[in-house]
């Protein structure tokens, strides 16, 4: 994936996945949402563990994935909202859970299983899909939509090049 609203990572290890994570919590501003689809166990929560460290989160906030408790909010520089909507059937049911309204706070929004979501929910995100390749590492493609969203992905693909 080339361009400027595309970033595509190979990760080998959970490490790896983490590090990324962290570069881009480092980066993260109020109100990006980071849209995260791919198969169980693709590493879609400790990309989120990684954002955690990377926005400052205590090291005693362990992050989980909140599966049961559907939302789950940490401080941090700019607090992380870390939204799992794999138990959802519906994508009526976001507003139920109330994800609408965390839309509109100062926070850092990662959404586990987005692709449940209807697409006009976000004009401004980023859409990231993580799938296993044969040799058990996993391909992380990135996709950016709206300016803000862009000039992140810029800043990630320029700190992986340095």
């Amino acid at each position: 994936m080339k361009g400027e609203n595309r970033f595509q990572r190979i990760s080998a290890s959970p490490a790896e996945t983490r590090l990324l994570g962290e570069a881009i919590g480092r980066l993260a501003y109020p109100g990006v949402v980071l849209g995260l689809s791919g198969d169980l166990g693709c590493g879609k929560t400790i990309l989120v563990q990684g954002i955690a460290k990377g926005l400052g989160v205590p090291d005693d906030c362990y992050i989980t994935s909140p599966t049961y408790t559907l939302i789950q909010e940490y401080p941090g520089r700019y607090p992380l909202v870390h939204v799992d909507l794999y138990r959802l059937d519906d994508s009526a049911d976001v507003y139920e859970i109330g994800l609408d309204e965390k839309l509109h706070e100062a926070a850092v929004i990662a959404i586990e299983w987005s692709d449940k979501l209807d697409d006009e929910m976000f004009t401004e995100y980023i859409s990231t899909h993580m799938e296993f390749l044969k040799d058990h590492s996993r391909r992380i493609d990135m996709v950016a939509f709206g300016r803000k969203p862009v000039r992140l992905l810029n800043k990630l693909d320029k700190l992986k090049h340095s």
